[in-house]
């Protein structure tokens, strides 16, 4: 056991690690649809509570899939963790799906890590580099249907809309260059997007609320009603177009 792991090593083993486990758990086509989404979720988040535990016993956590570890309003740091984003892909068998893991010091996140293990991607703060490949008129939407406010974006700022599966499946394209945007006005918790932003951020890309403000997490409720990620490039031009709707 090593105990003196960076935290941005510490969250990129986490990612990563748990992504190996959800692979083996979708591997060999024994499990399908529900049960699958639930047998996934259950293993990964124990092995990460474990693996915190041991390695960050004093910080606090907030997961999707477990109780609150510590007291989160009085923690100074606080991993804010969703340990199978995009639960429908996973067991749809799609590669769209994530795993996210965040450290938040007063309300900032100051390390993140997101694993795409179906695509065996590790995006990771301290080594992402800058997003600066040709802007491609792409905005990442929902498989599911977009919101008002994509398509405005969408039809204001030219972008082809792009559907893609979980959120830090979009919020990576982004990272990647794949797309040039992804707005989110339908409401999500704090662990659906905490990691993306911080990997977003560290690559160099515009990352607020819809309203420009700036994106604050650890709250008391983890409820998180909107956010954009796009290329610094376009800013201004979707700051605007989020203006006139917002």
């Amino acid at each position: 056991m090593n105990s003196r792991l960076s935290d941005a090593e510490l969250a990129a083993r986490i990612a990563r690690g748990a992504g190996q486990i959800l692979l083996g758990v979708r591997d060999g086509d024994l499990l399908d649809g529900r049960v699958l989404g639930d047998v996934g979720d259950t293993m990964a988040q124990a092995w990460i509570s474990t693996v915190l535990a041991r390695h960050r016993p004093r910080d606090a956590v907030l997961s999707e899939e477990a109780a609150d570890v510590g007291d989160r309003a009085t923690a100074e740091r606080v991993w804010i963790i969703d340990p199978l984003d995009g639960t429908r892909e996973f067991a749809a068998g799609t590669a769209d799906w994530a795993v996210h893991v965040a450290l938040t010091e007063h309300g900032v996140v100051t390390e993140a890590a997101v694993s795409l293990p179906a695509t065996g991607e590790v995006f990771r703060t301290d080594t992402v580099e800058k997003t600066s490949t040709p802007l491609t008129g792409r905005l990442a939407t929902s498989r599911w249907g977009g919101s008002y406010e994509t398509s405005w974006v969408s039809s204001r700022l030219h972008l082809q809309m792009v559907p893609i599966g979980s959120a830090g499946a979009k919020a990576m394209a982004v990272v990647r260059g794949d797309v040039d945007a992804y707005v989110h006005a339908g409401g999500q918790y704090e662990w659906d997007n905490a990691a993306p932003v911080g990997v977003a951020t560290a690559a160099g890309l515009h990352c607020s609320r819809l309203d420009g403000s700036e994106i604050i997490y650890n709250n008391p409720h983890p409820y998180m009603p909107d956010f954009v990620i796009c290329r610094t490039e376009i800013r201004d031009e979707m700051m605007a177009a989020l203006d006139q709707v917002w």
